[in-house]
């Protein structure tokens, strides 16, 4: 049968399928909407099923509130797309509102119009072709303050910081979100670095004073010294402040009367 144009604008509008694709899907239904509606999600699924072994290595991220989320997609090119970021804030959005403070409860709220998070990625990635998802999310319960980096101007933003904090100096809070974003470190002070983890800096320490031929008497004092500097590293109280390298963060953040609680940092394509 003849399939009218404004059909195919119809369910392309509804559904976001390329105009071959609903001009395809409504001749094999033979002009039955809905059932060209179910070809295309159909289809979309079977598309998004060849693509699960490739990677969301780009993408952006964006944030609502006291929420931070990351939606992986395989190109810059999508990122910079419309509706994936309108999808993402959207996304965003509904995170911080459902207080969602993890991927997989991130993945199970509900936009307005009912479908999951995970089910609105899915279809999106059947519309456009592209592996998309849901690469990360986190929400934090008090004062936060969020900052968002373009790595390119042309791009949305692909790194994301947000610190959950005490204290009045917003100002300071902004700086140590910049000092995350460039500095990438892993824990807010050393007390949090997990304790395999520092018997294992002290073991290589230790392995490689041995292999440098250093007496046996001073190893112990080479391993707390080169423990230090991987707290200087990792640790962000410890970290040289990016604003005034002669001055820790802890030093800068104690002098603005600033406590940070927790902080994540999420990056397209890490």
């Amino acid at each position: 049968m003849a399939i009218k144009a404004a059909d195919v604008k119809k369910l392309r509008d509804a559904t976001g399928a390329g105009m071959m694709d609903a001009k395809k899907a409504l001749t094999e239904a033979d002009g039955d909407f809905d059932k060209a509606v179910d070809l295309l999600r159909v289809a979309g699924q079977a598309k998004a099923a060849k693509r699960s072994d490739r990677e969301a290595a780009n993408g952006l991220v964006v944030g609502a509130g006291n929420a931070l989320v990351q939606i992986g997609s395989e190109t810059d090119f999508v990122a910079k797309n419309a509706d994936f970021v309108a999808t993402a804030d959207k996304i965003a959005k509904a995170v911080d509102v459902a207080k969602a403070d993890s991927k997989d409860a991130a993945a199970q709220v509900q936009l307005d119009d009912g479908k999951t998070v995970a089910q609105t990625l899915e279809d999106l990635a059947g519309t456009i072709g592209e592996k998309i998802e849901l690469a990360d999310a986190a929400y934090f319960e008090g004062n936060t303050h969020i900052y968002l980096h373009r790595r390119s101007q042309d791009l949305p933003p692909q790194v994301g910081v947000m610190v959950e904090y005490t204290g009045e100096d917003t100002e300071a809070v902004h700086g140590v979100c910049l000092q995350i974003a460039a500095m990438n470190p892993r824990w807010v002070n050393r007390d949090e670095v997990p304790a395999d983890v520092v018997d294992h800096e002290r073991t290589v320490a230790a392995d490689m004073a041995r292999e440098e031929g250093k007496p046996e008497k001073i190893i112990d004092r080479i391993v707390e010294g080169r423990l230090g500097g991987f707290y200087k590293e990792n640790c962000l109280l410890e970290q040289p402040a990016v604003s005034d390298d002669k001055k820790s963060v802890g030093d800068l953040l104690k002098a603005a009367g600033v406590t940070v609680k927790r902080f994540v940092r999420l990056s397209a394509g890490e």
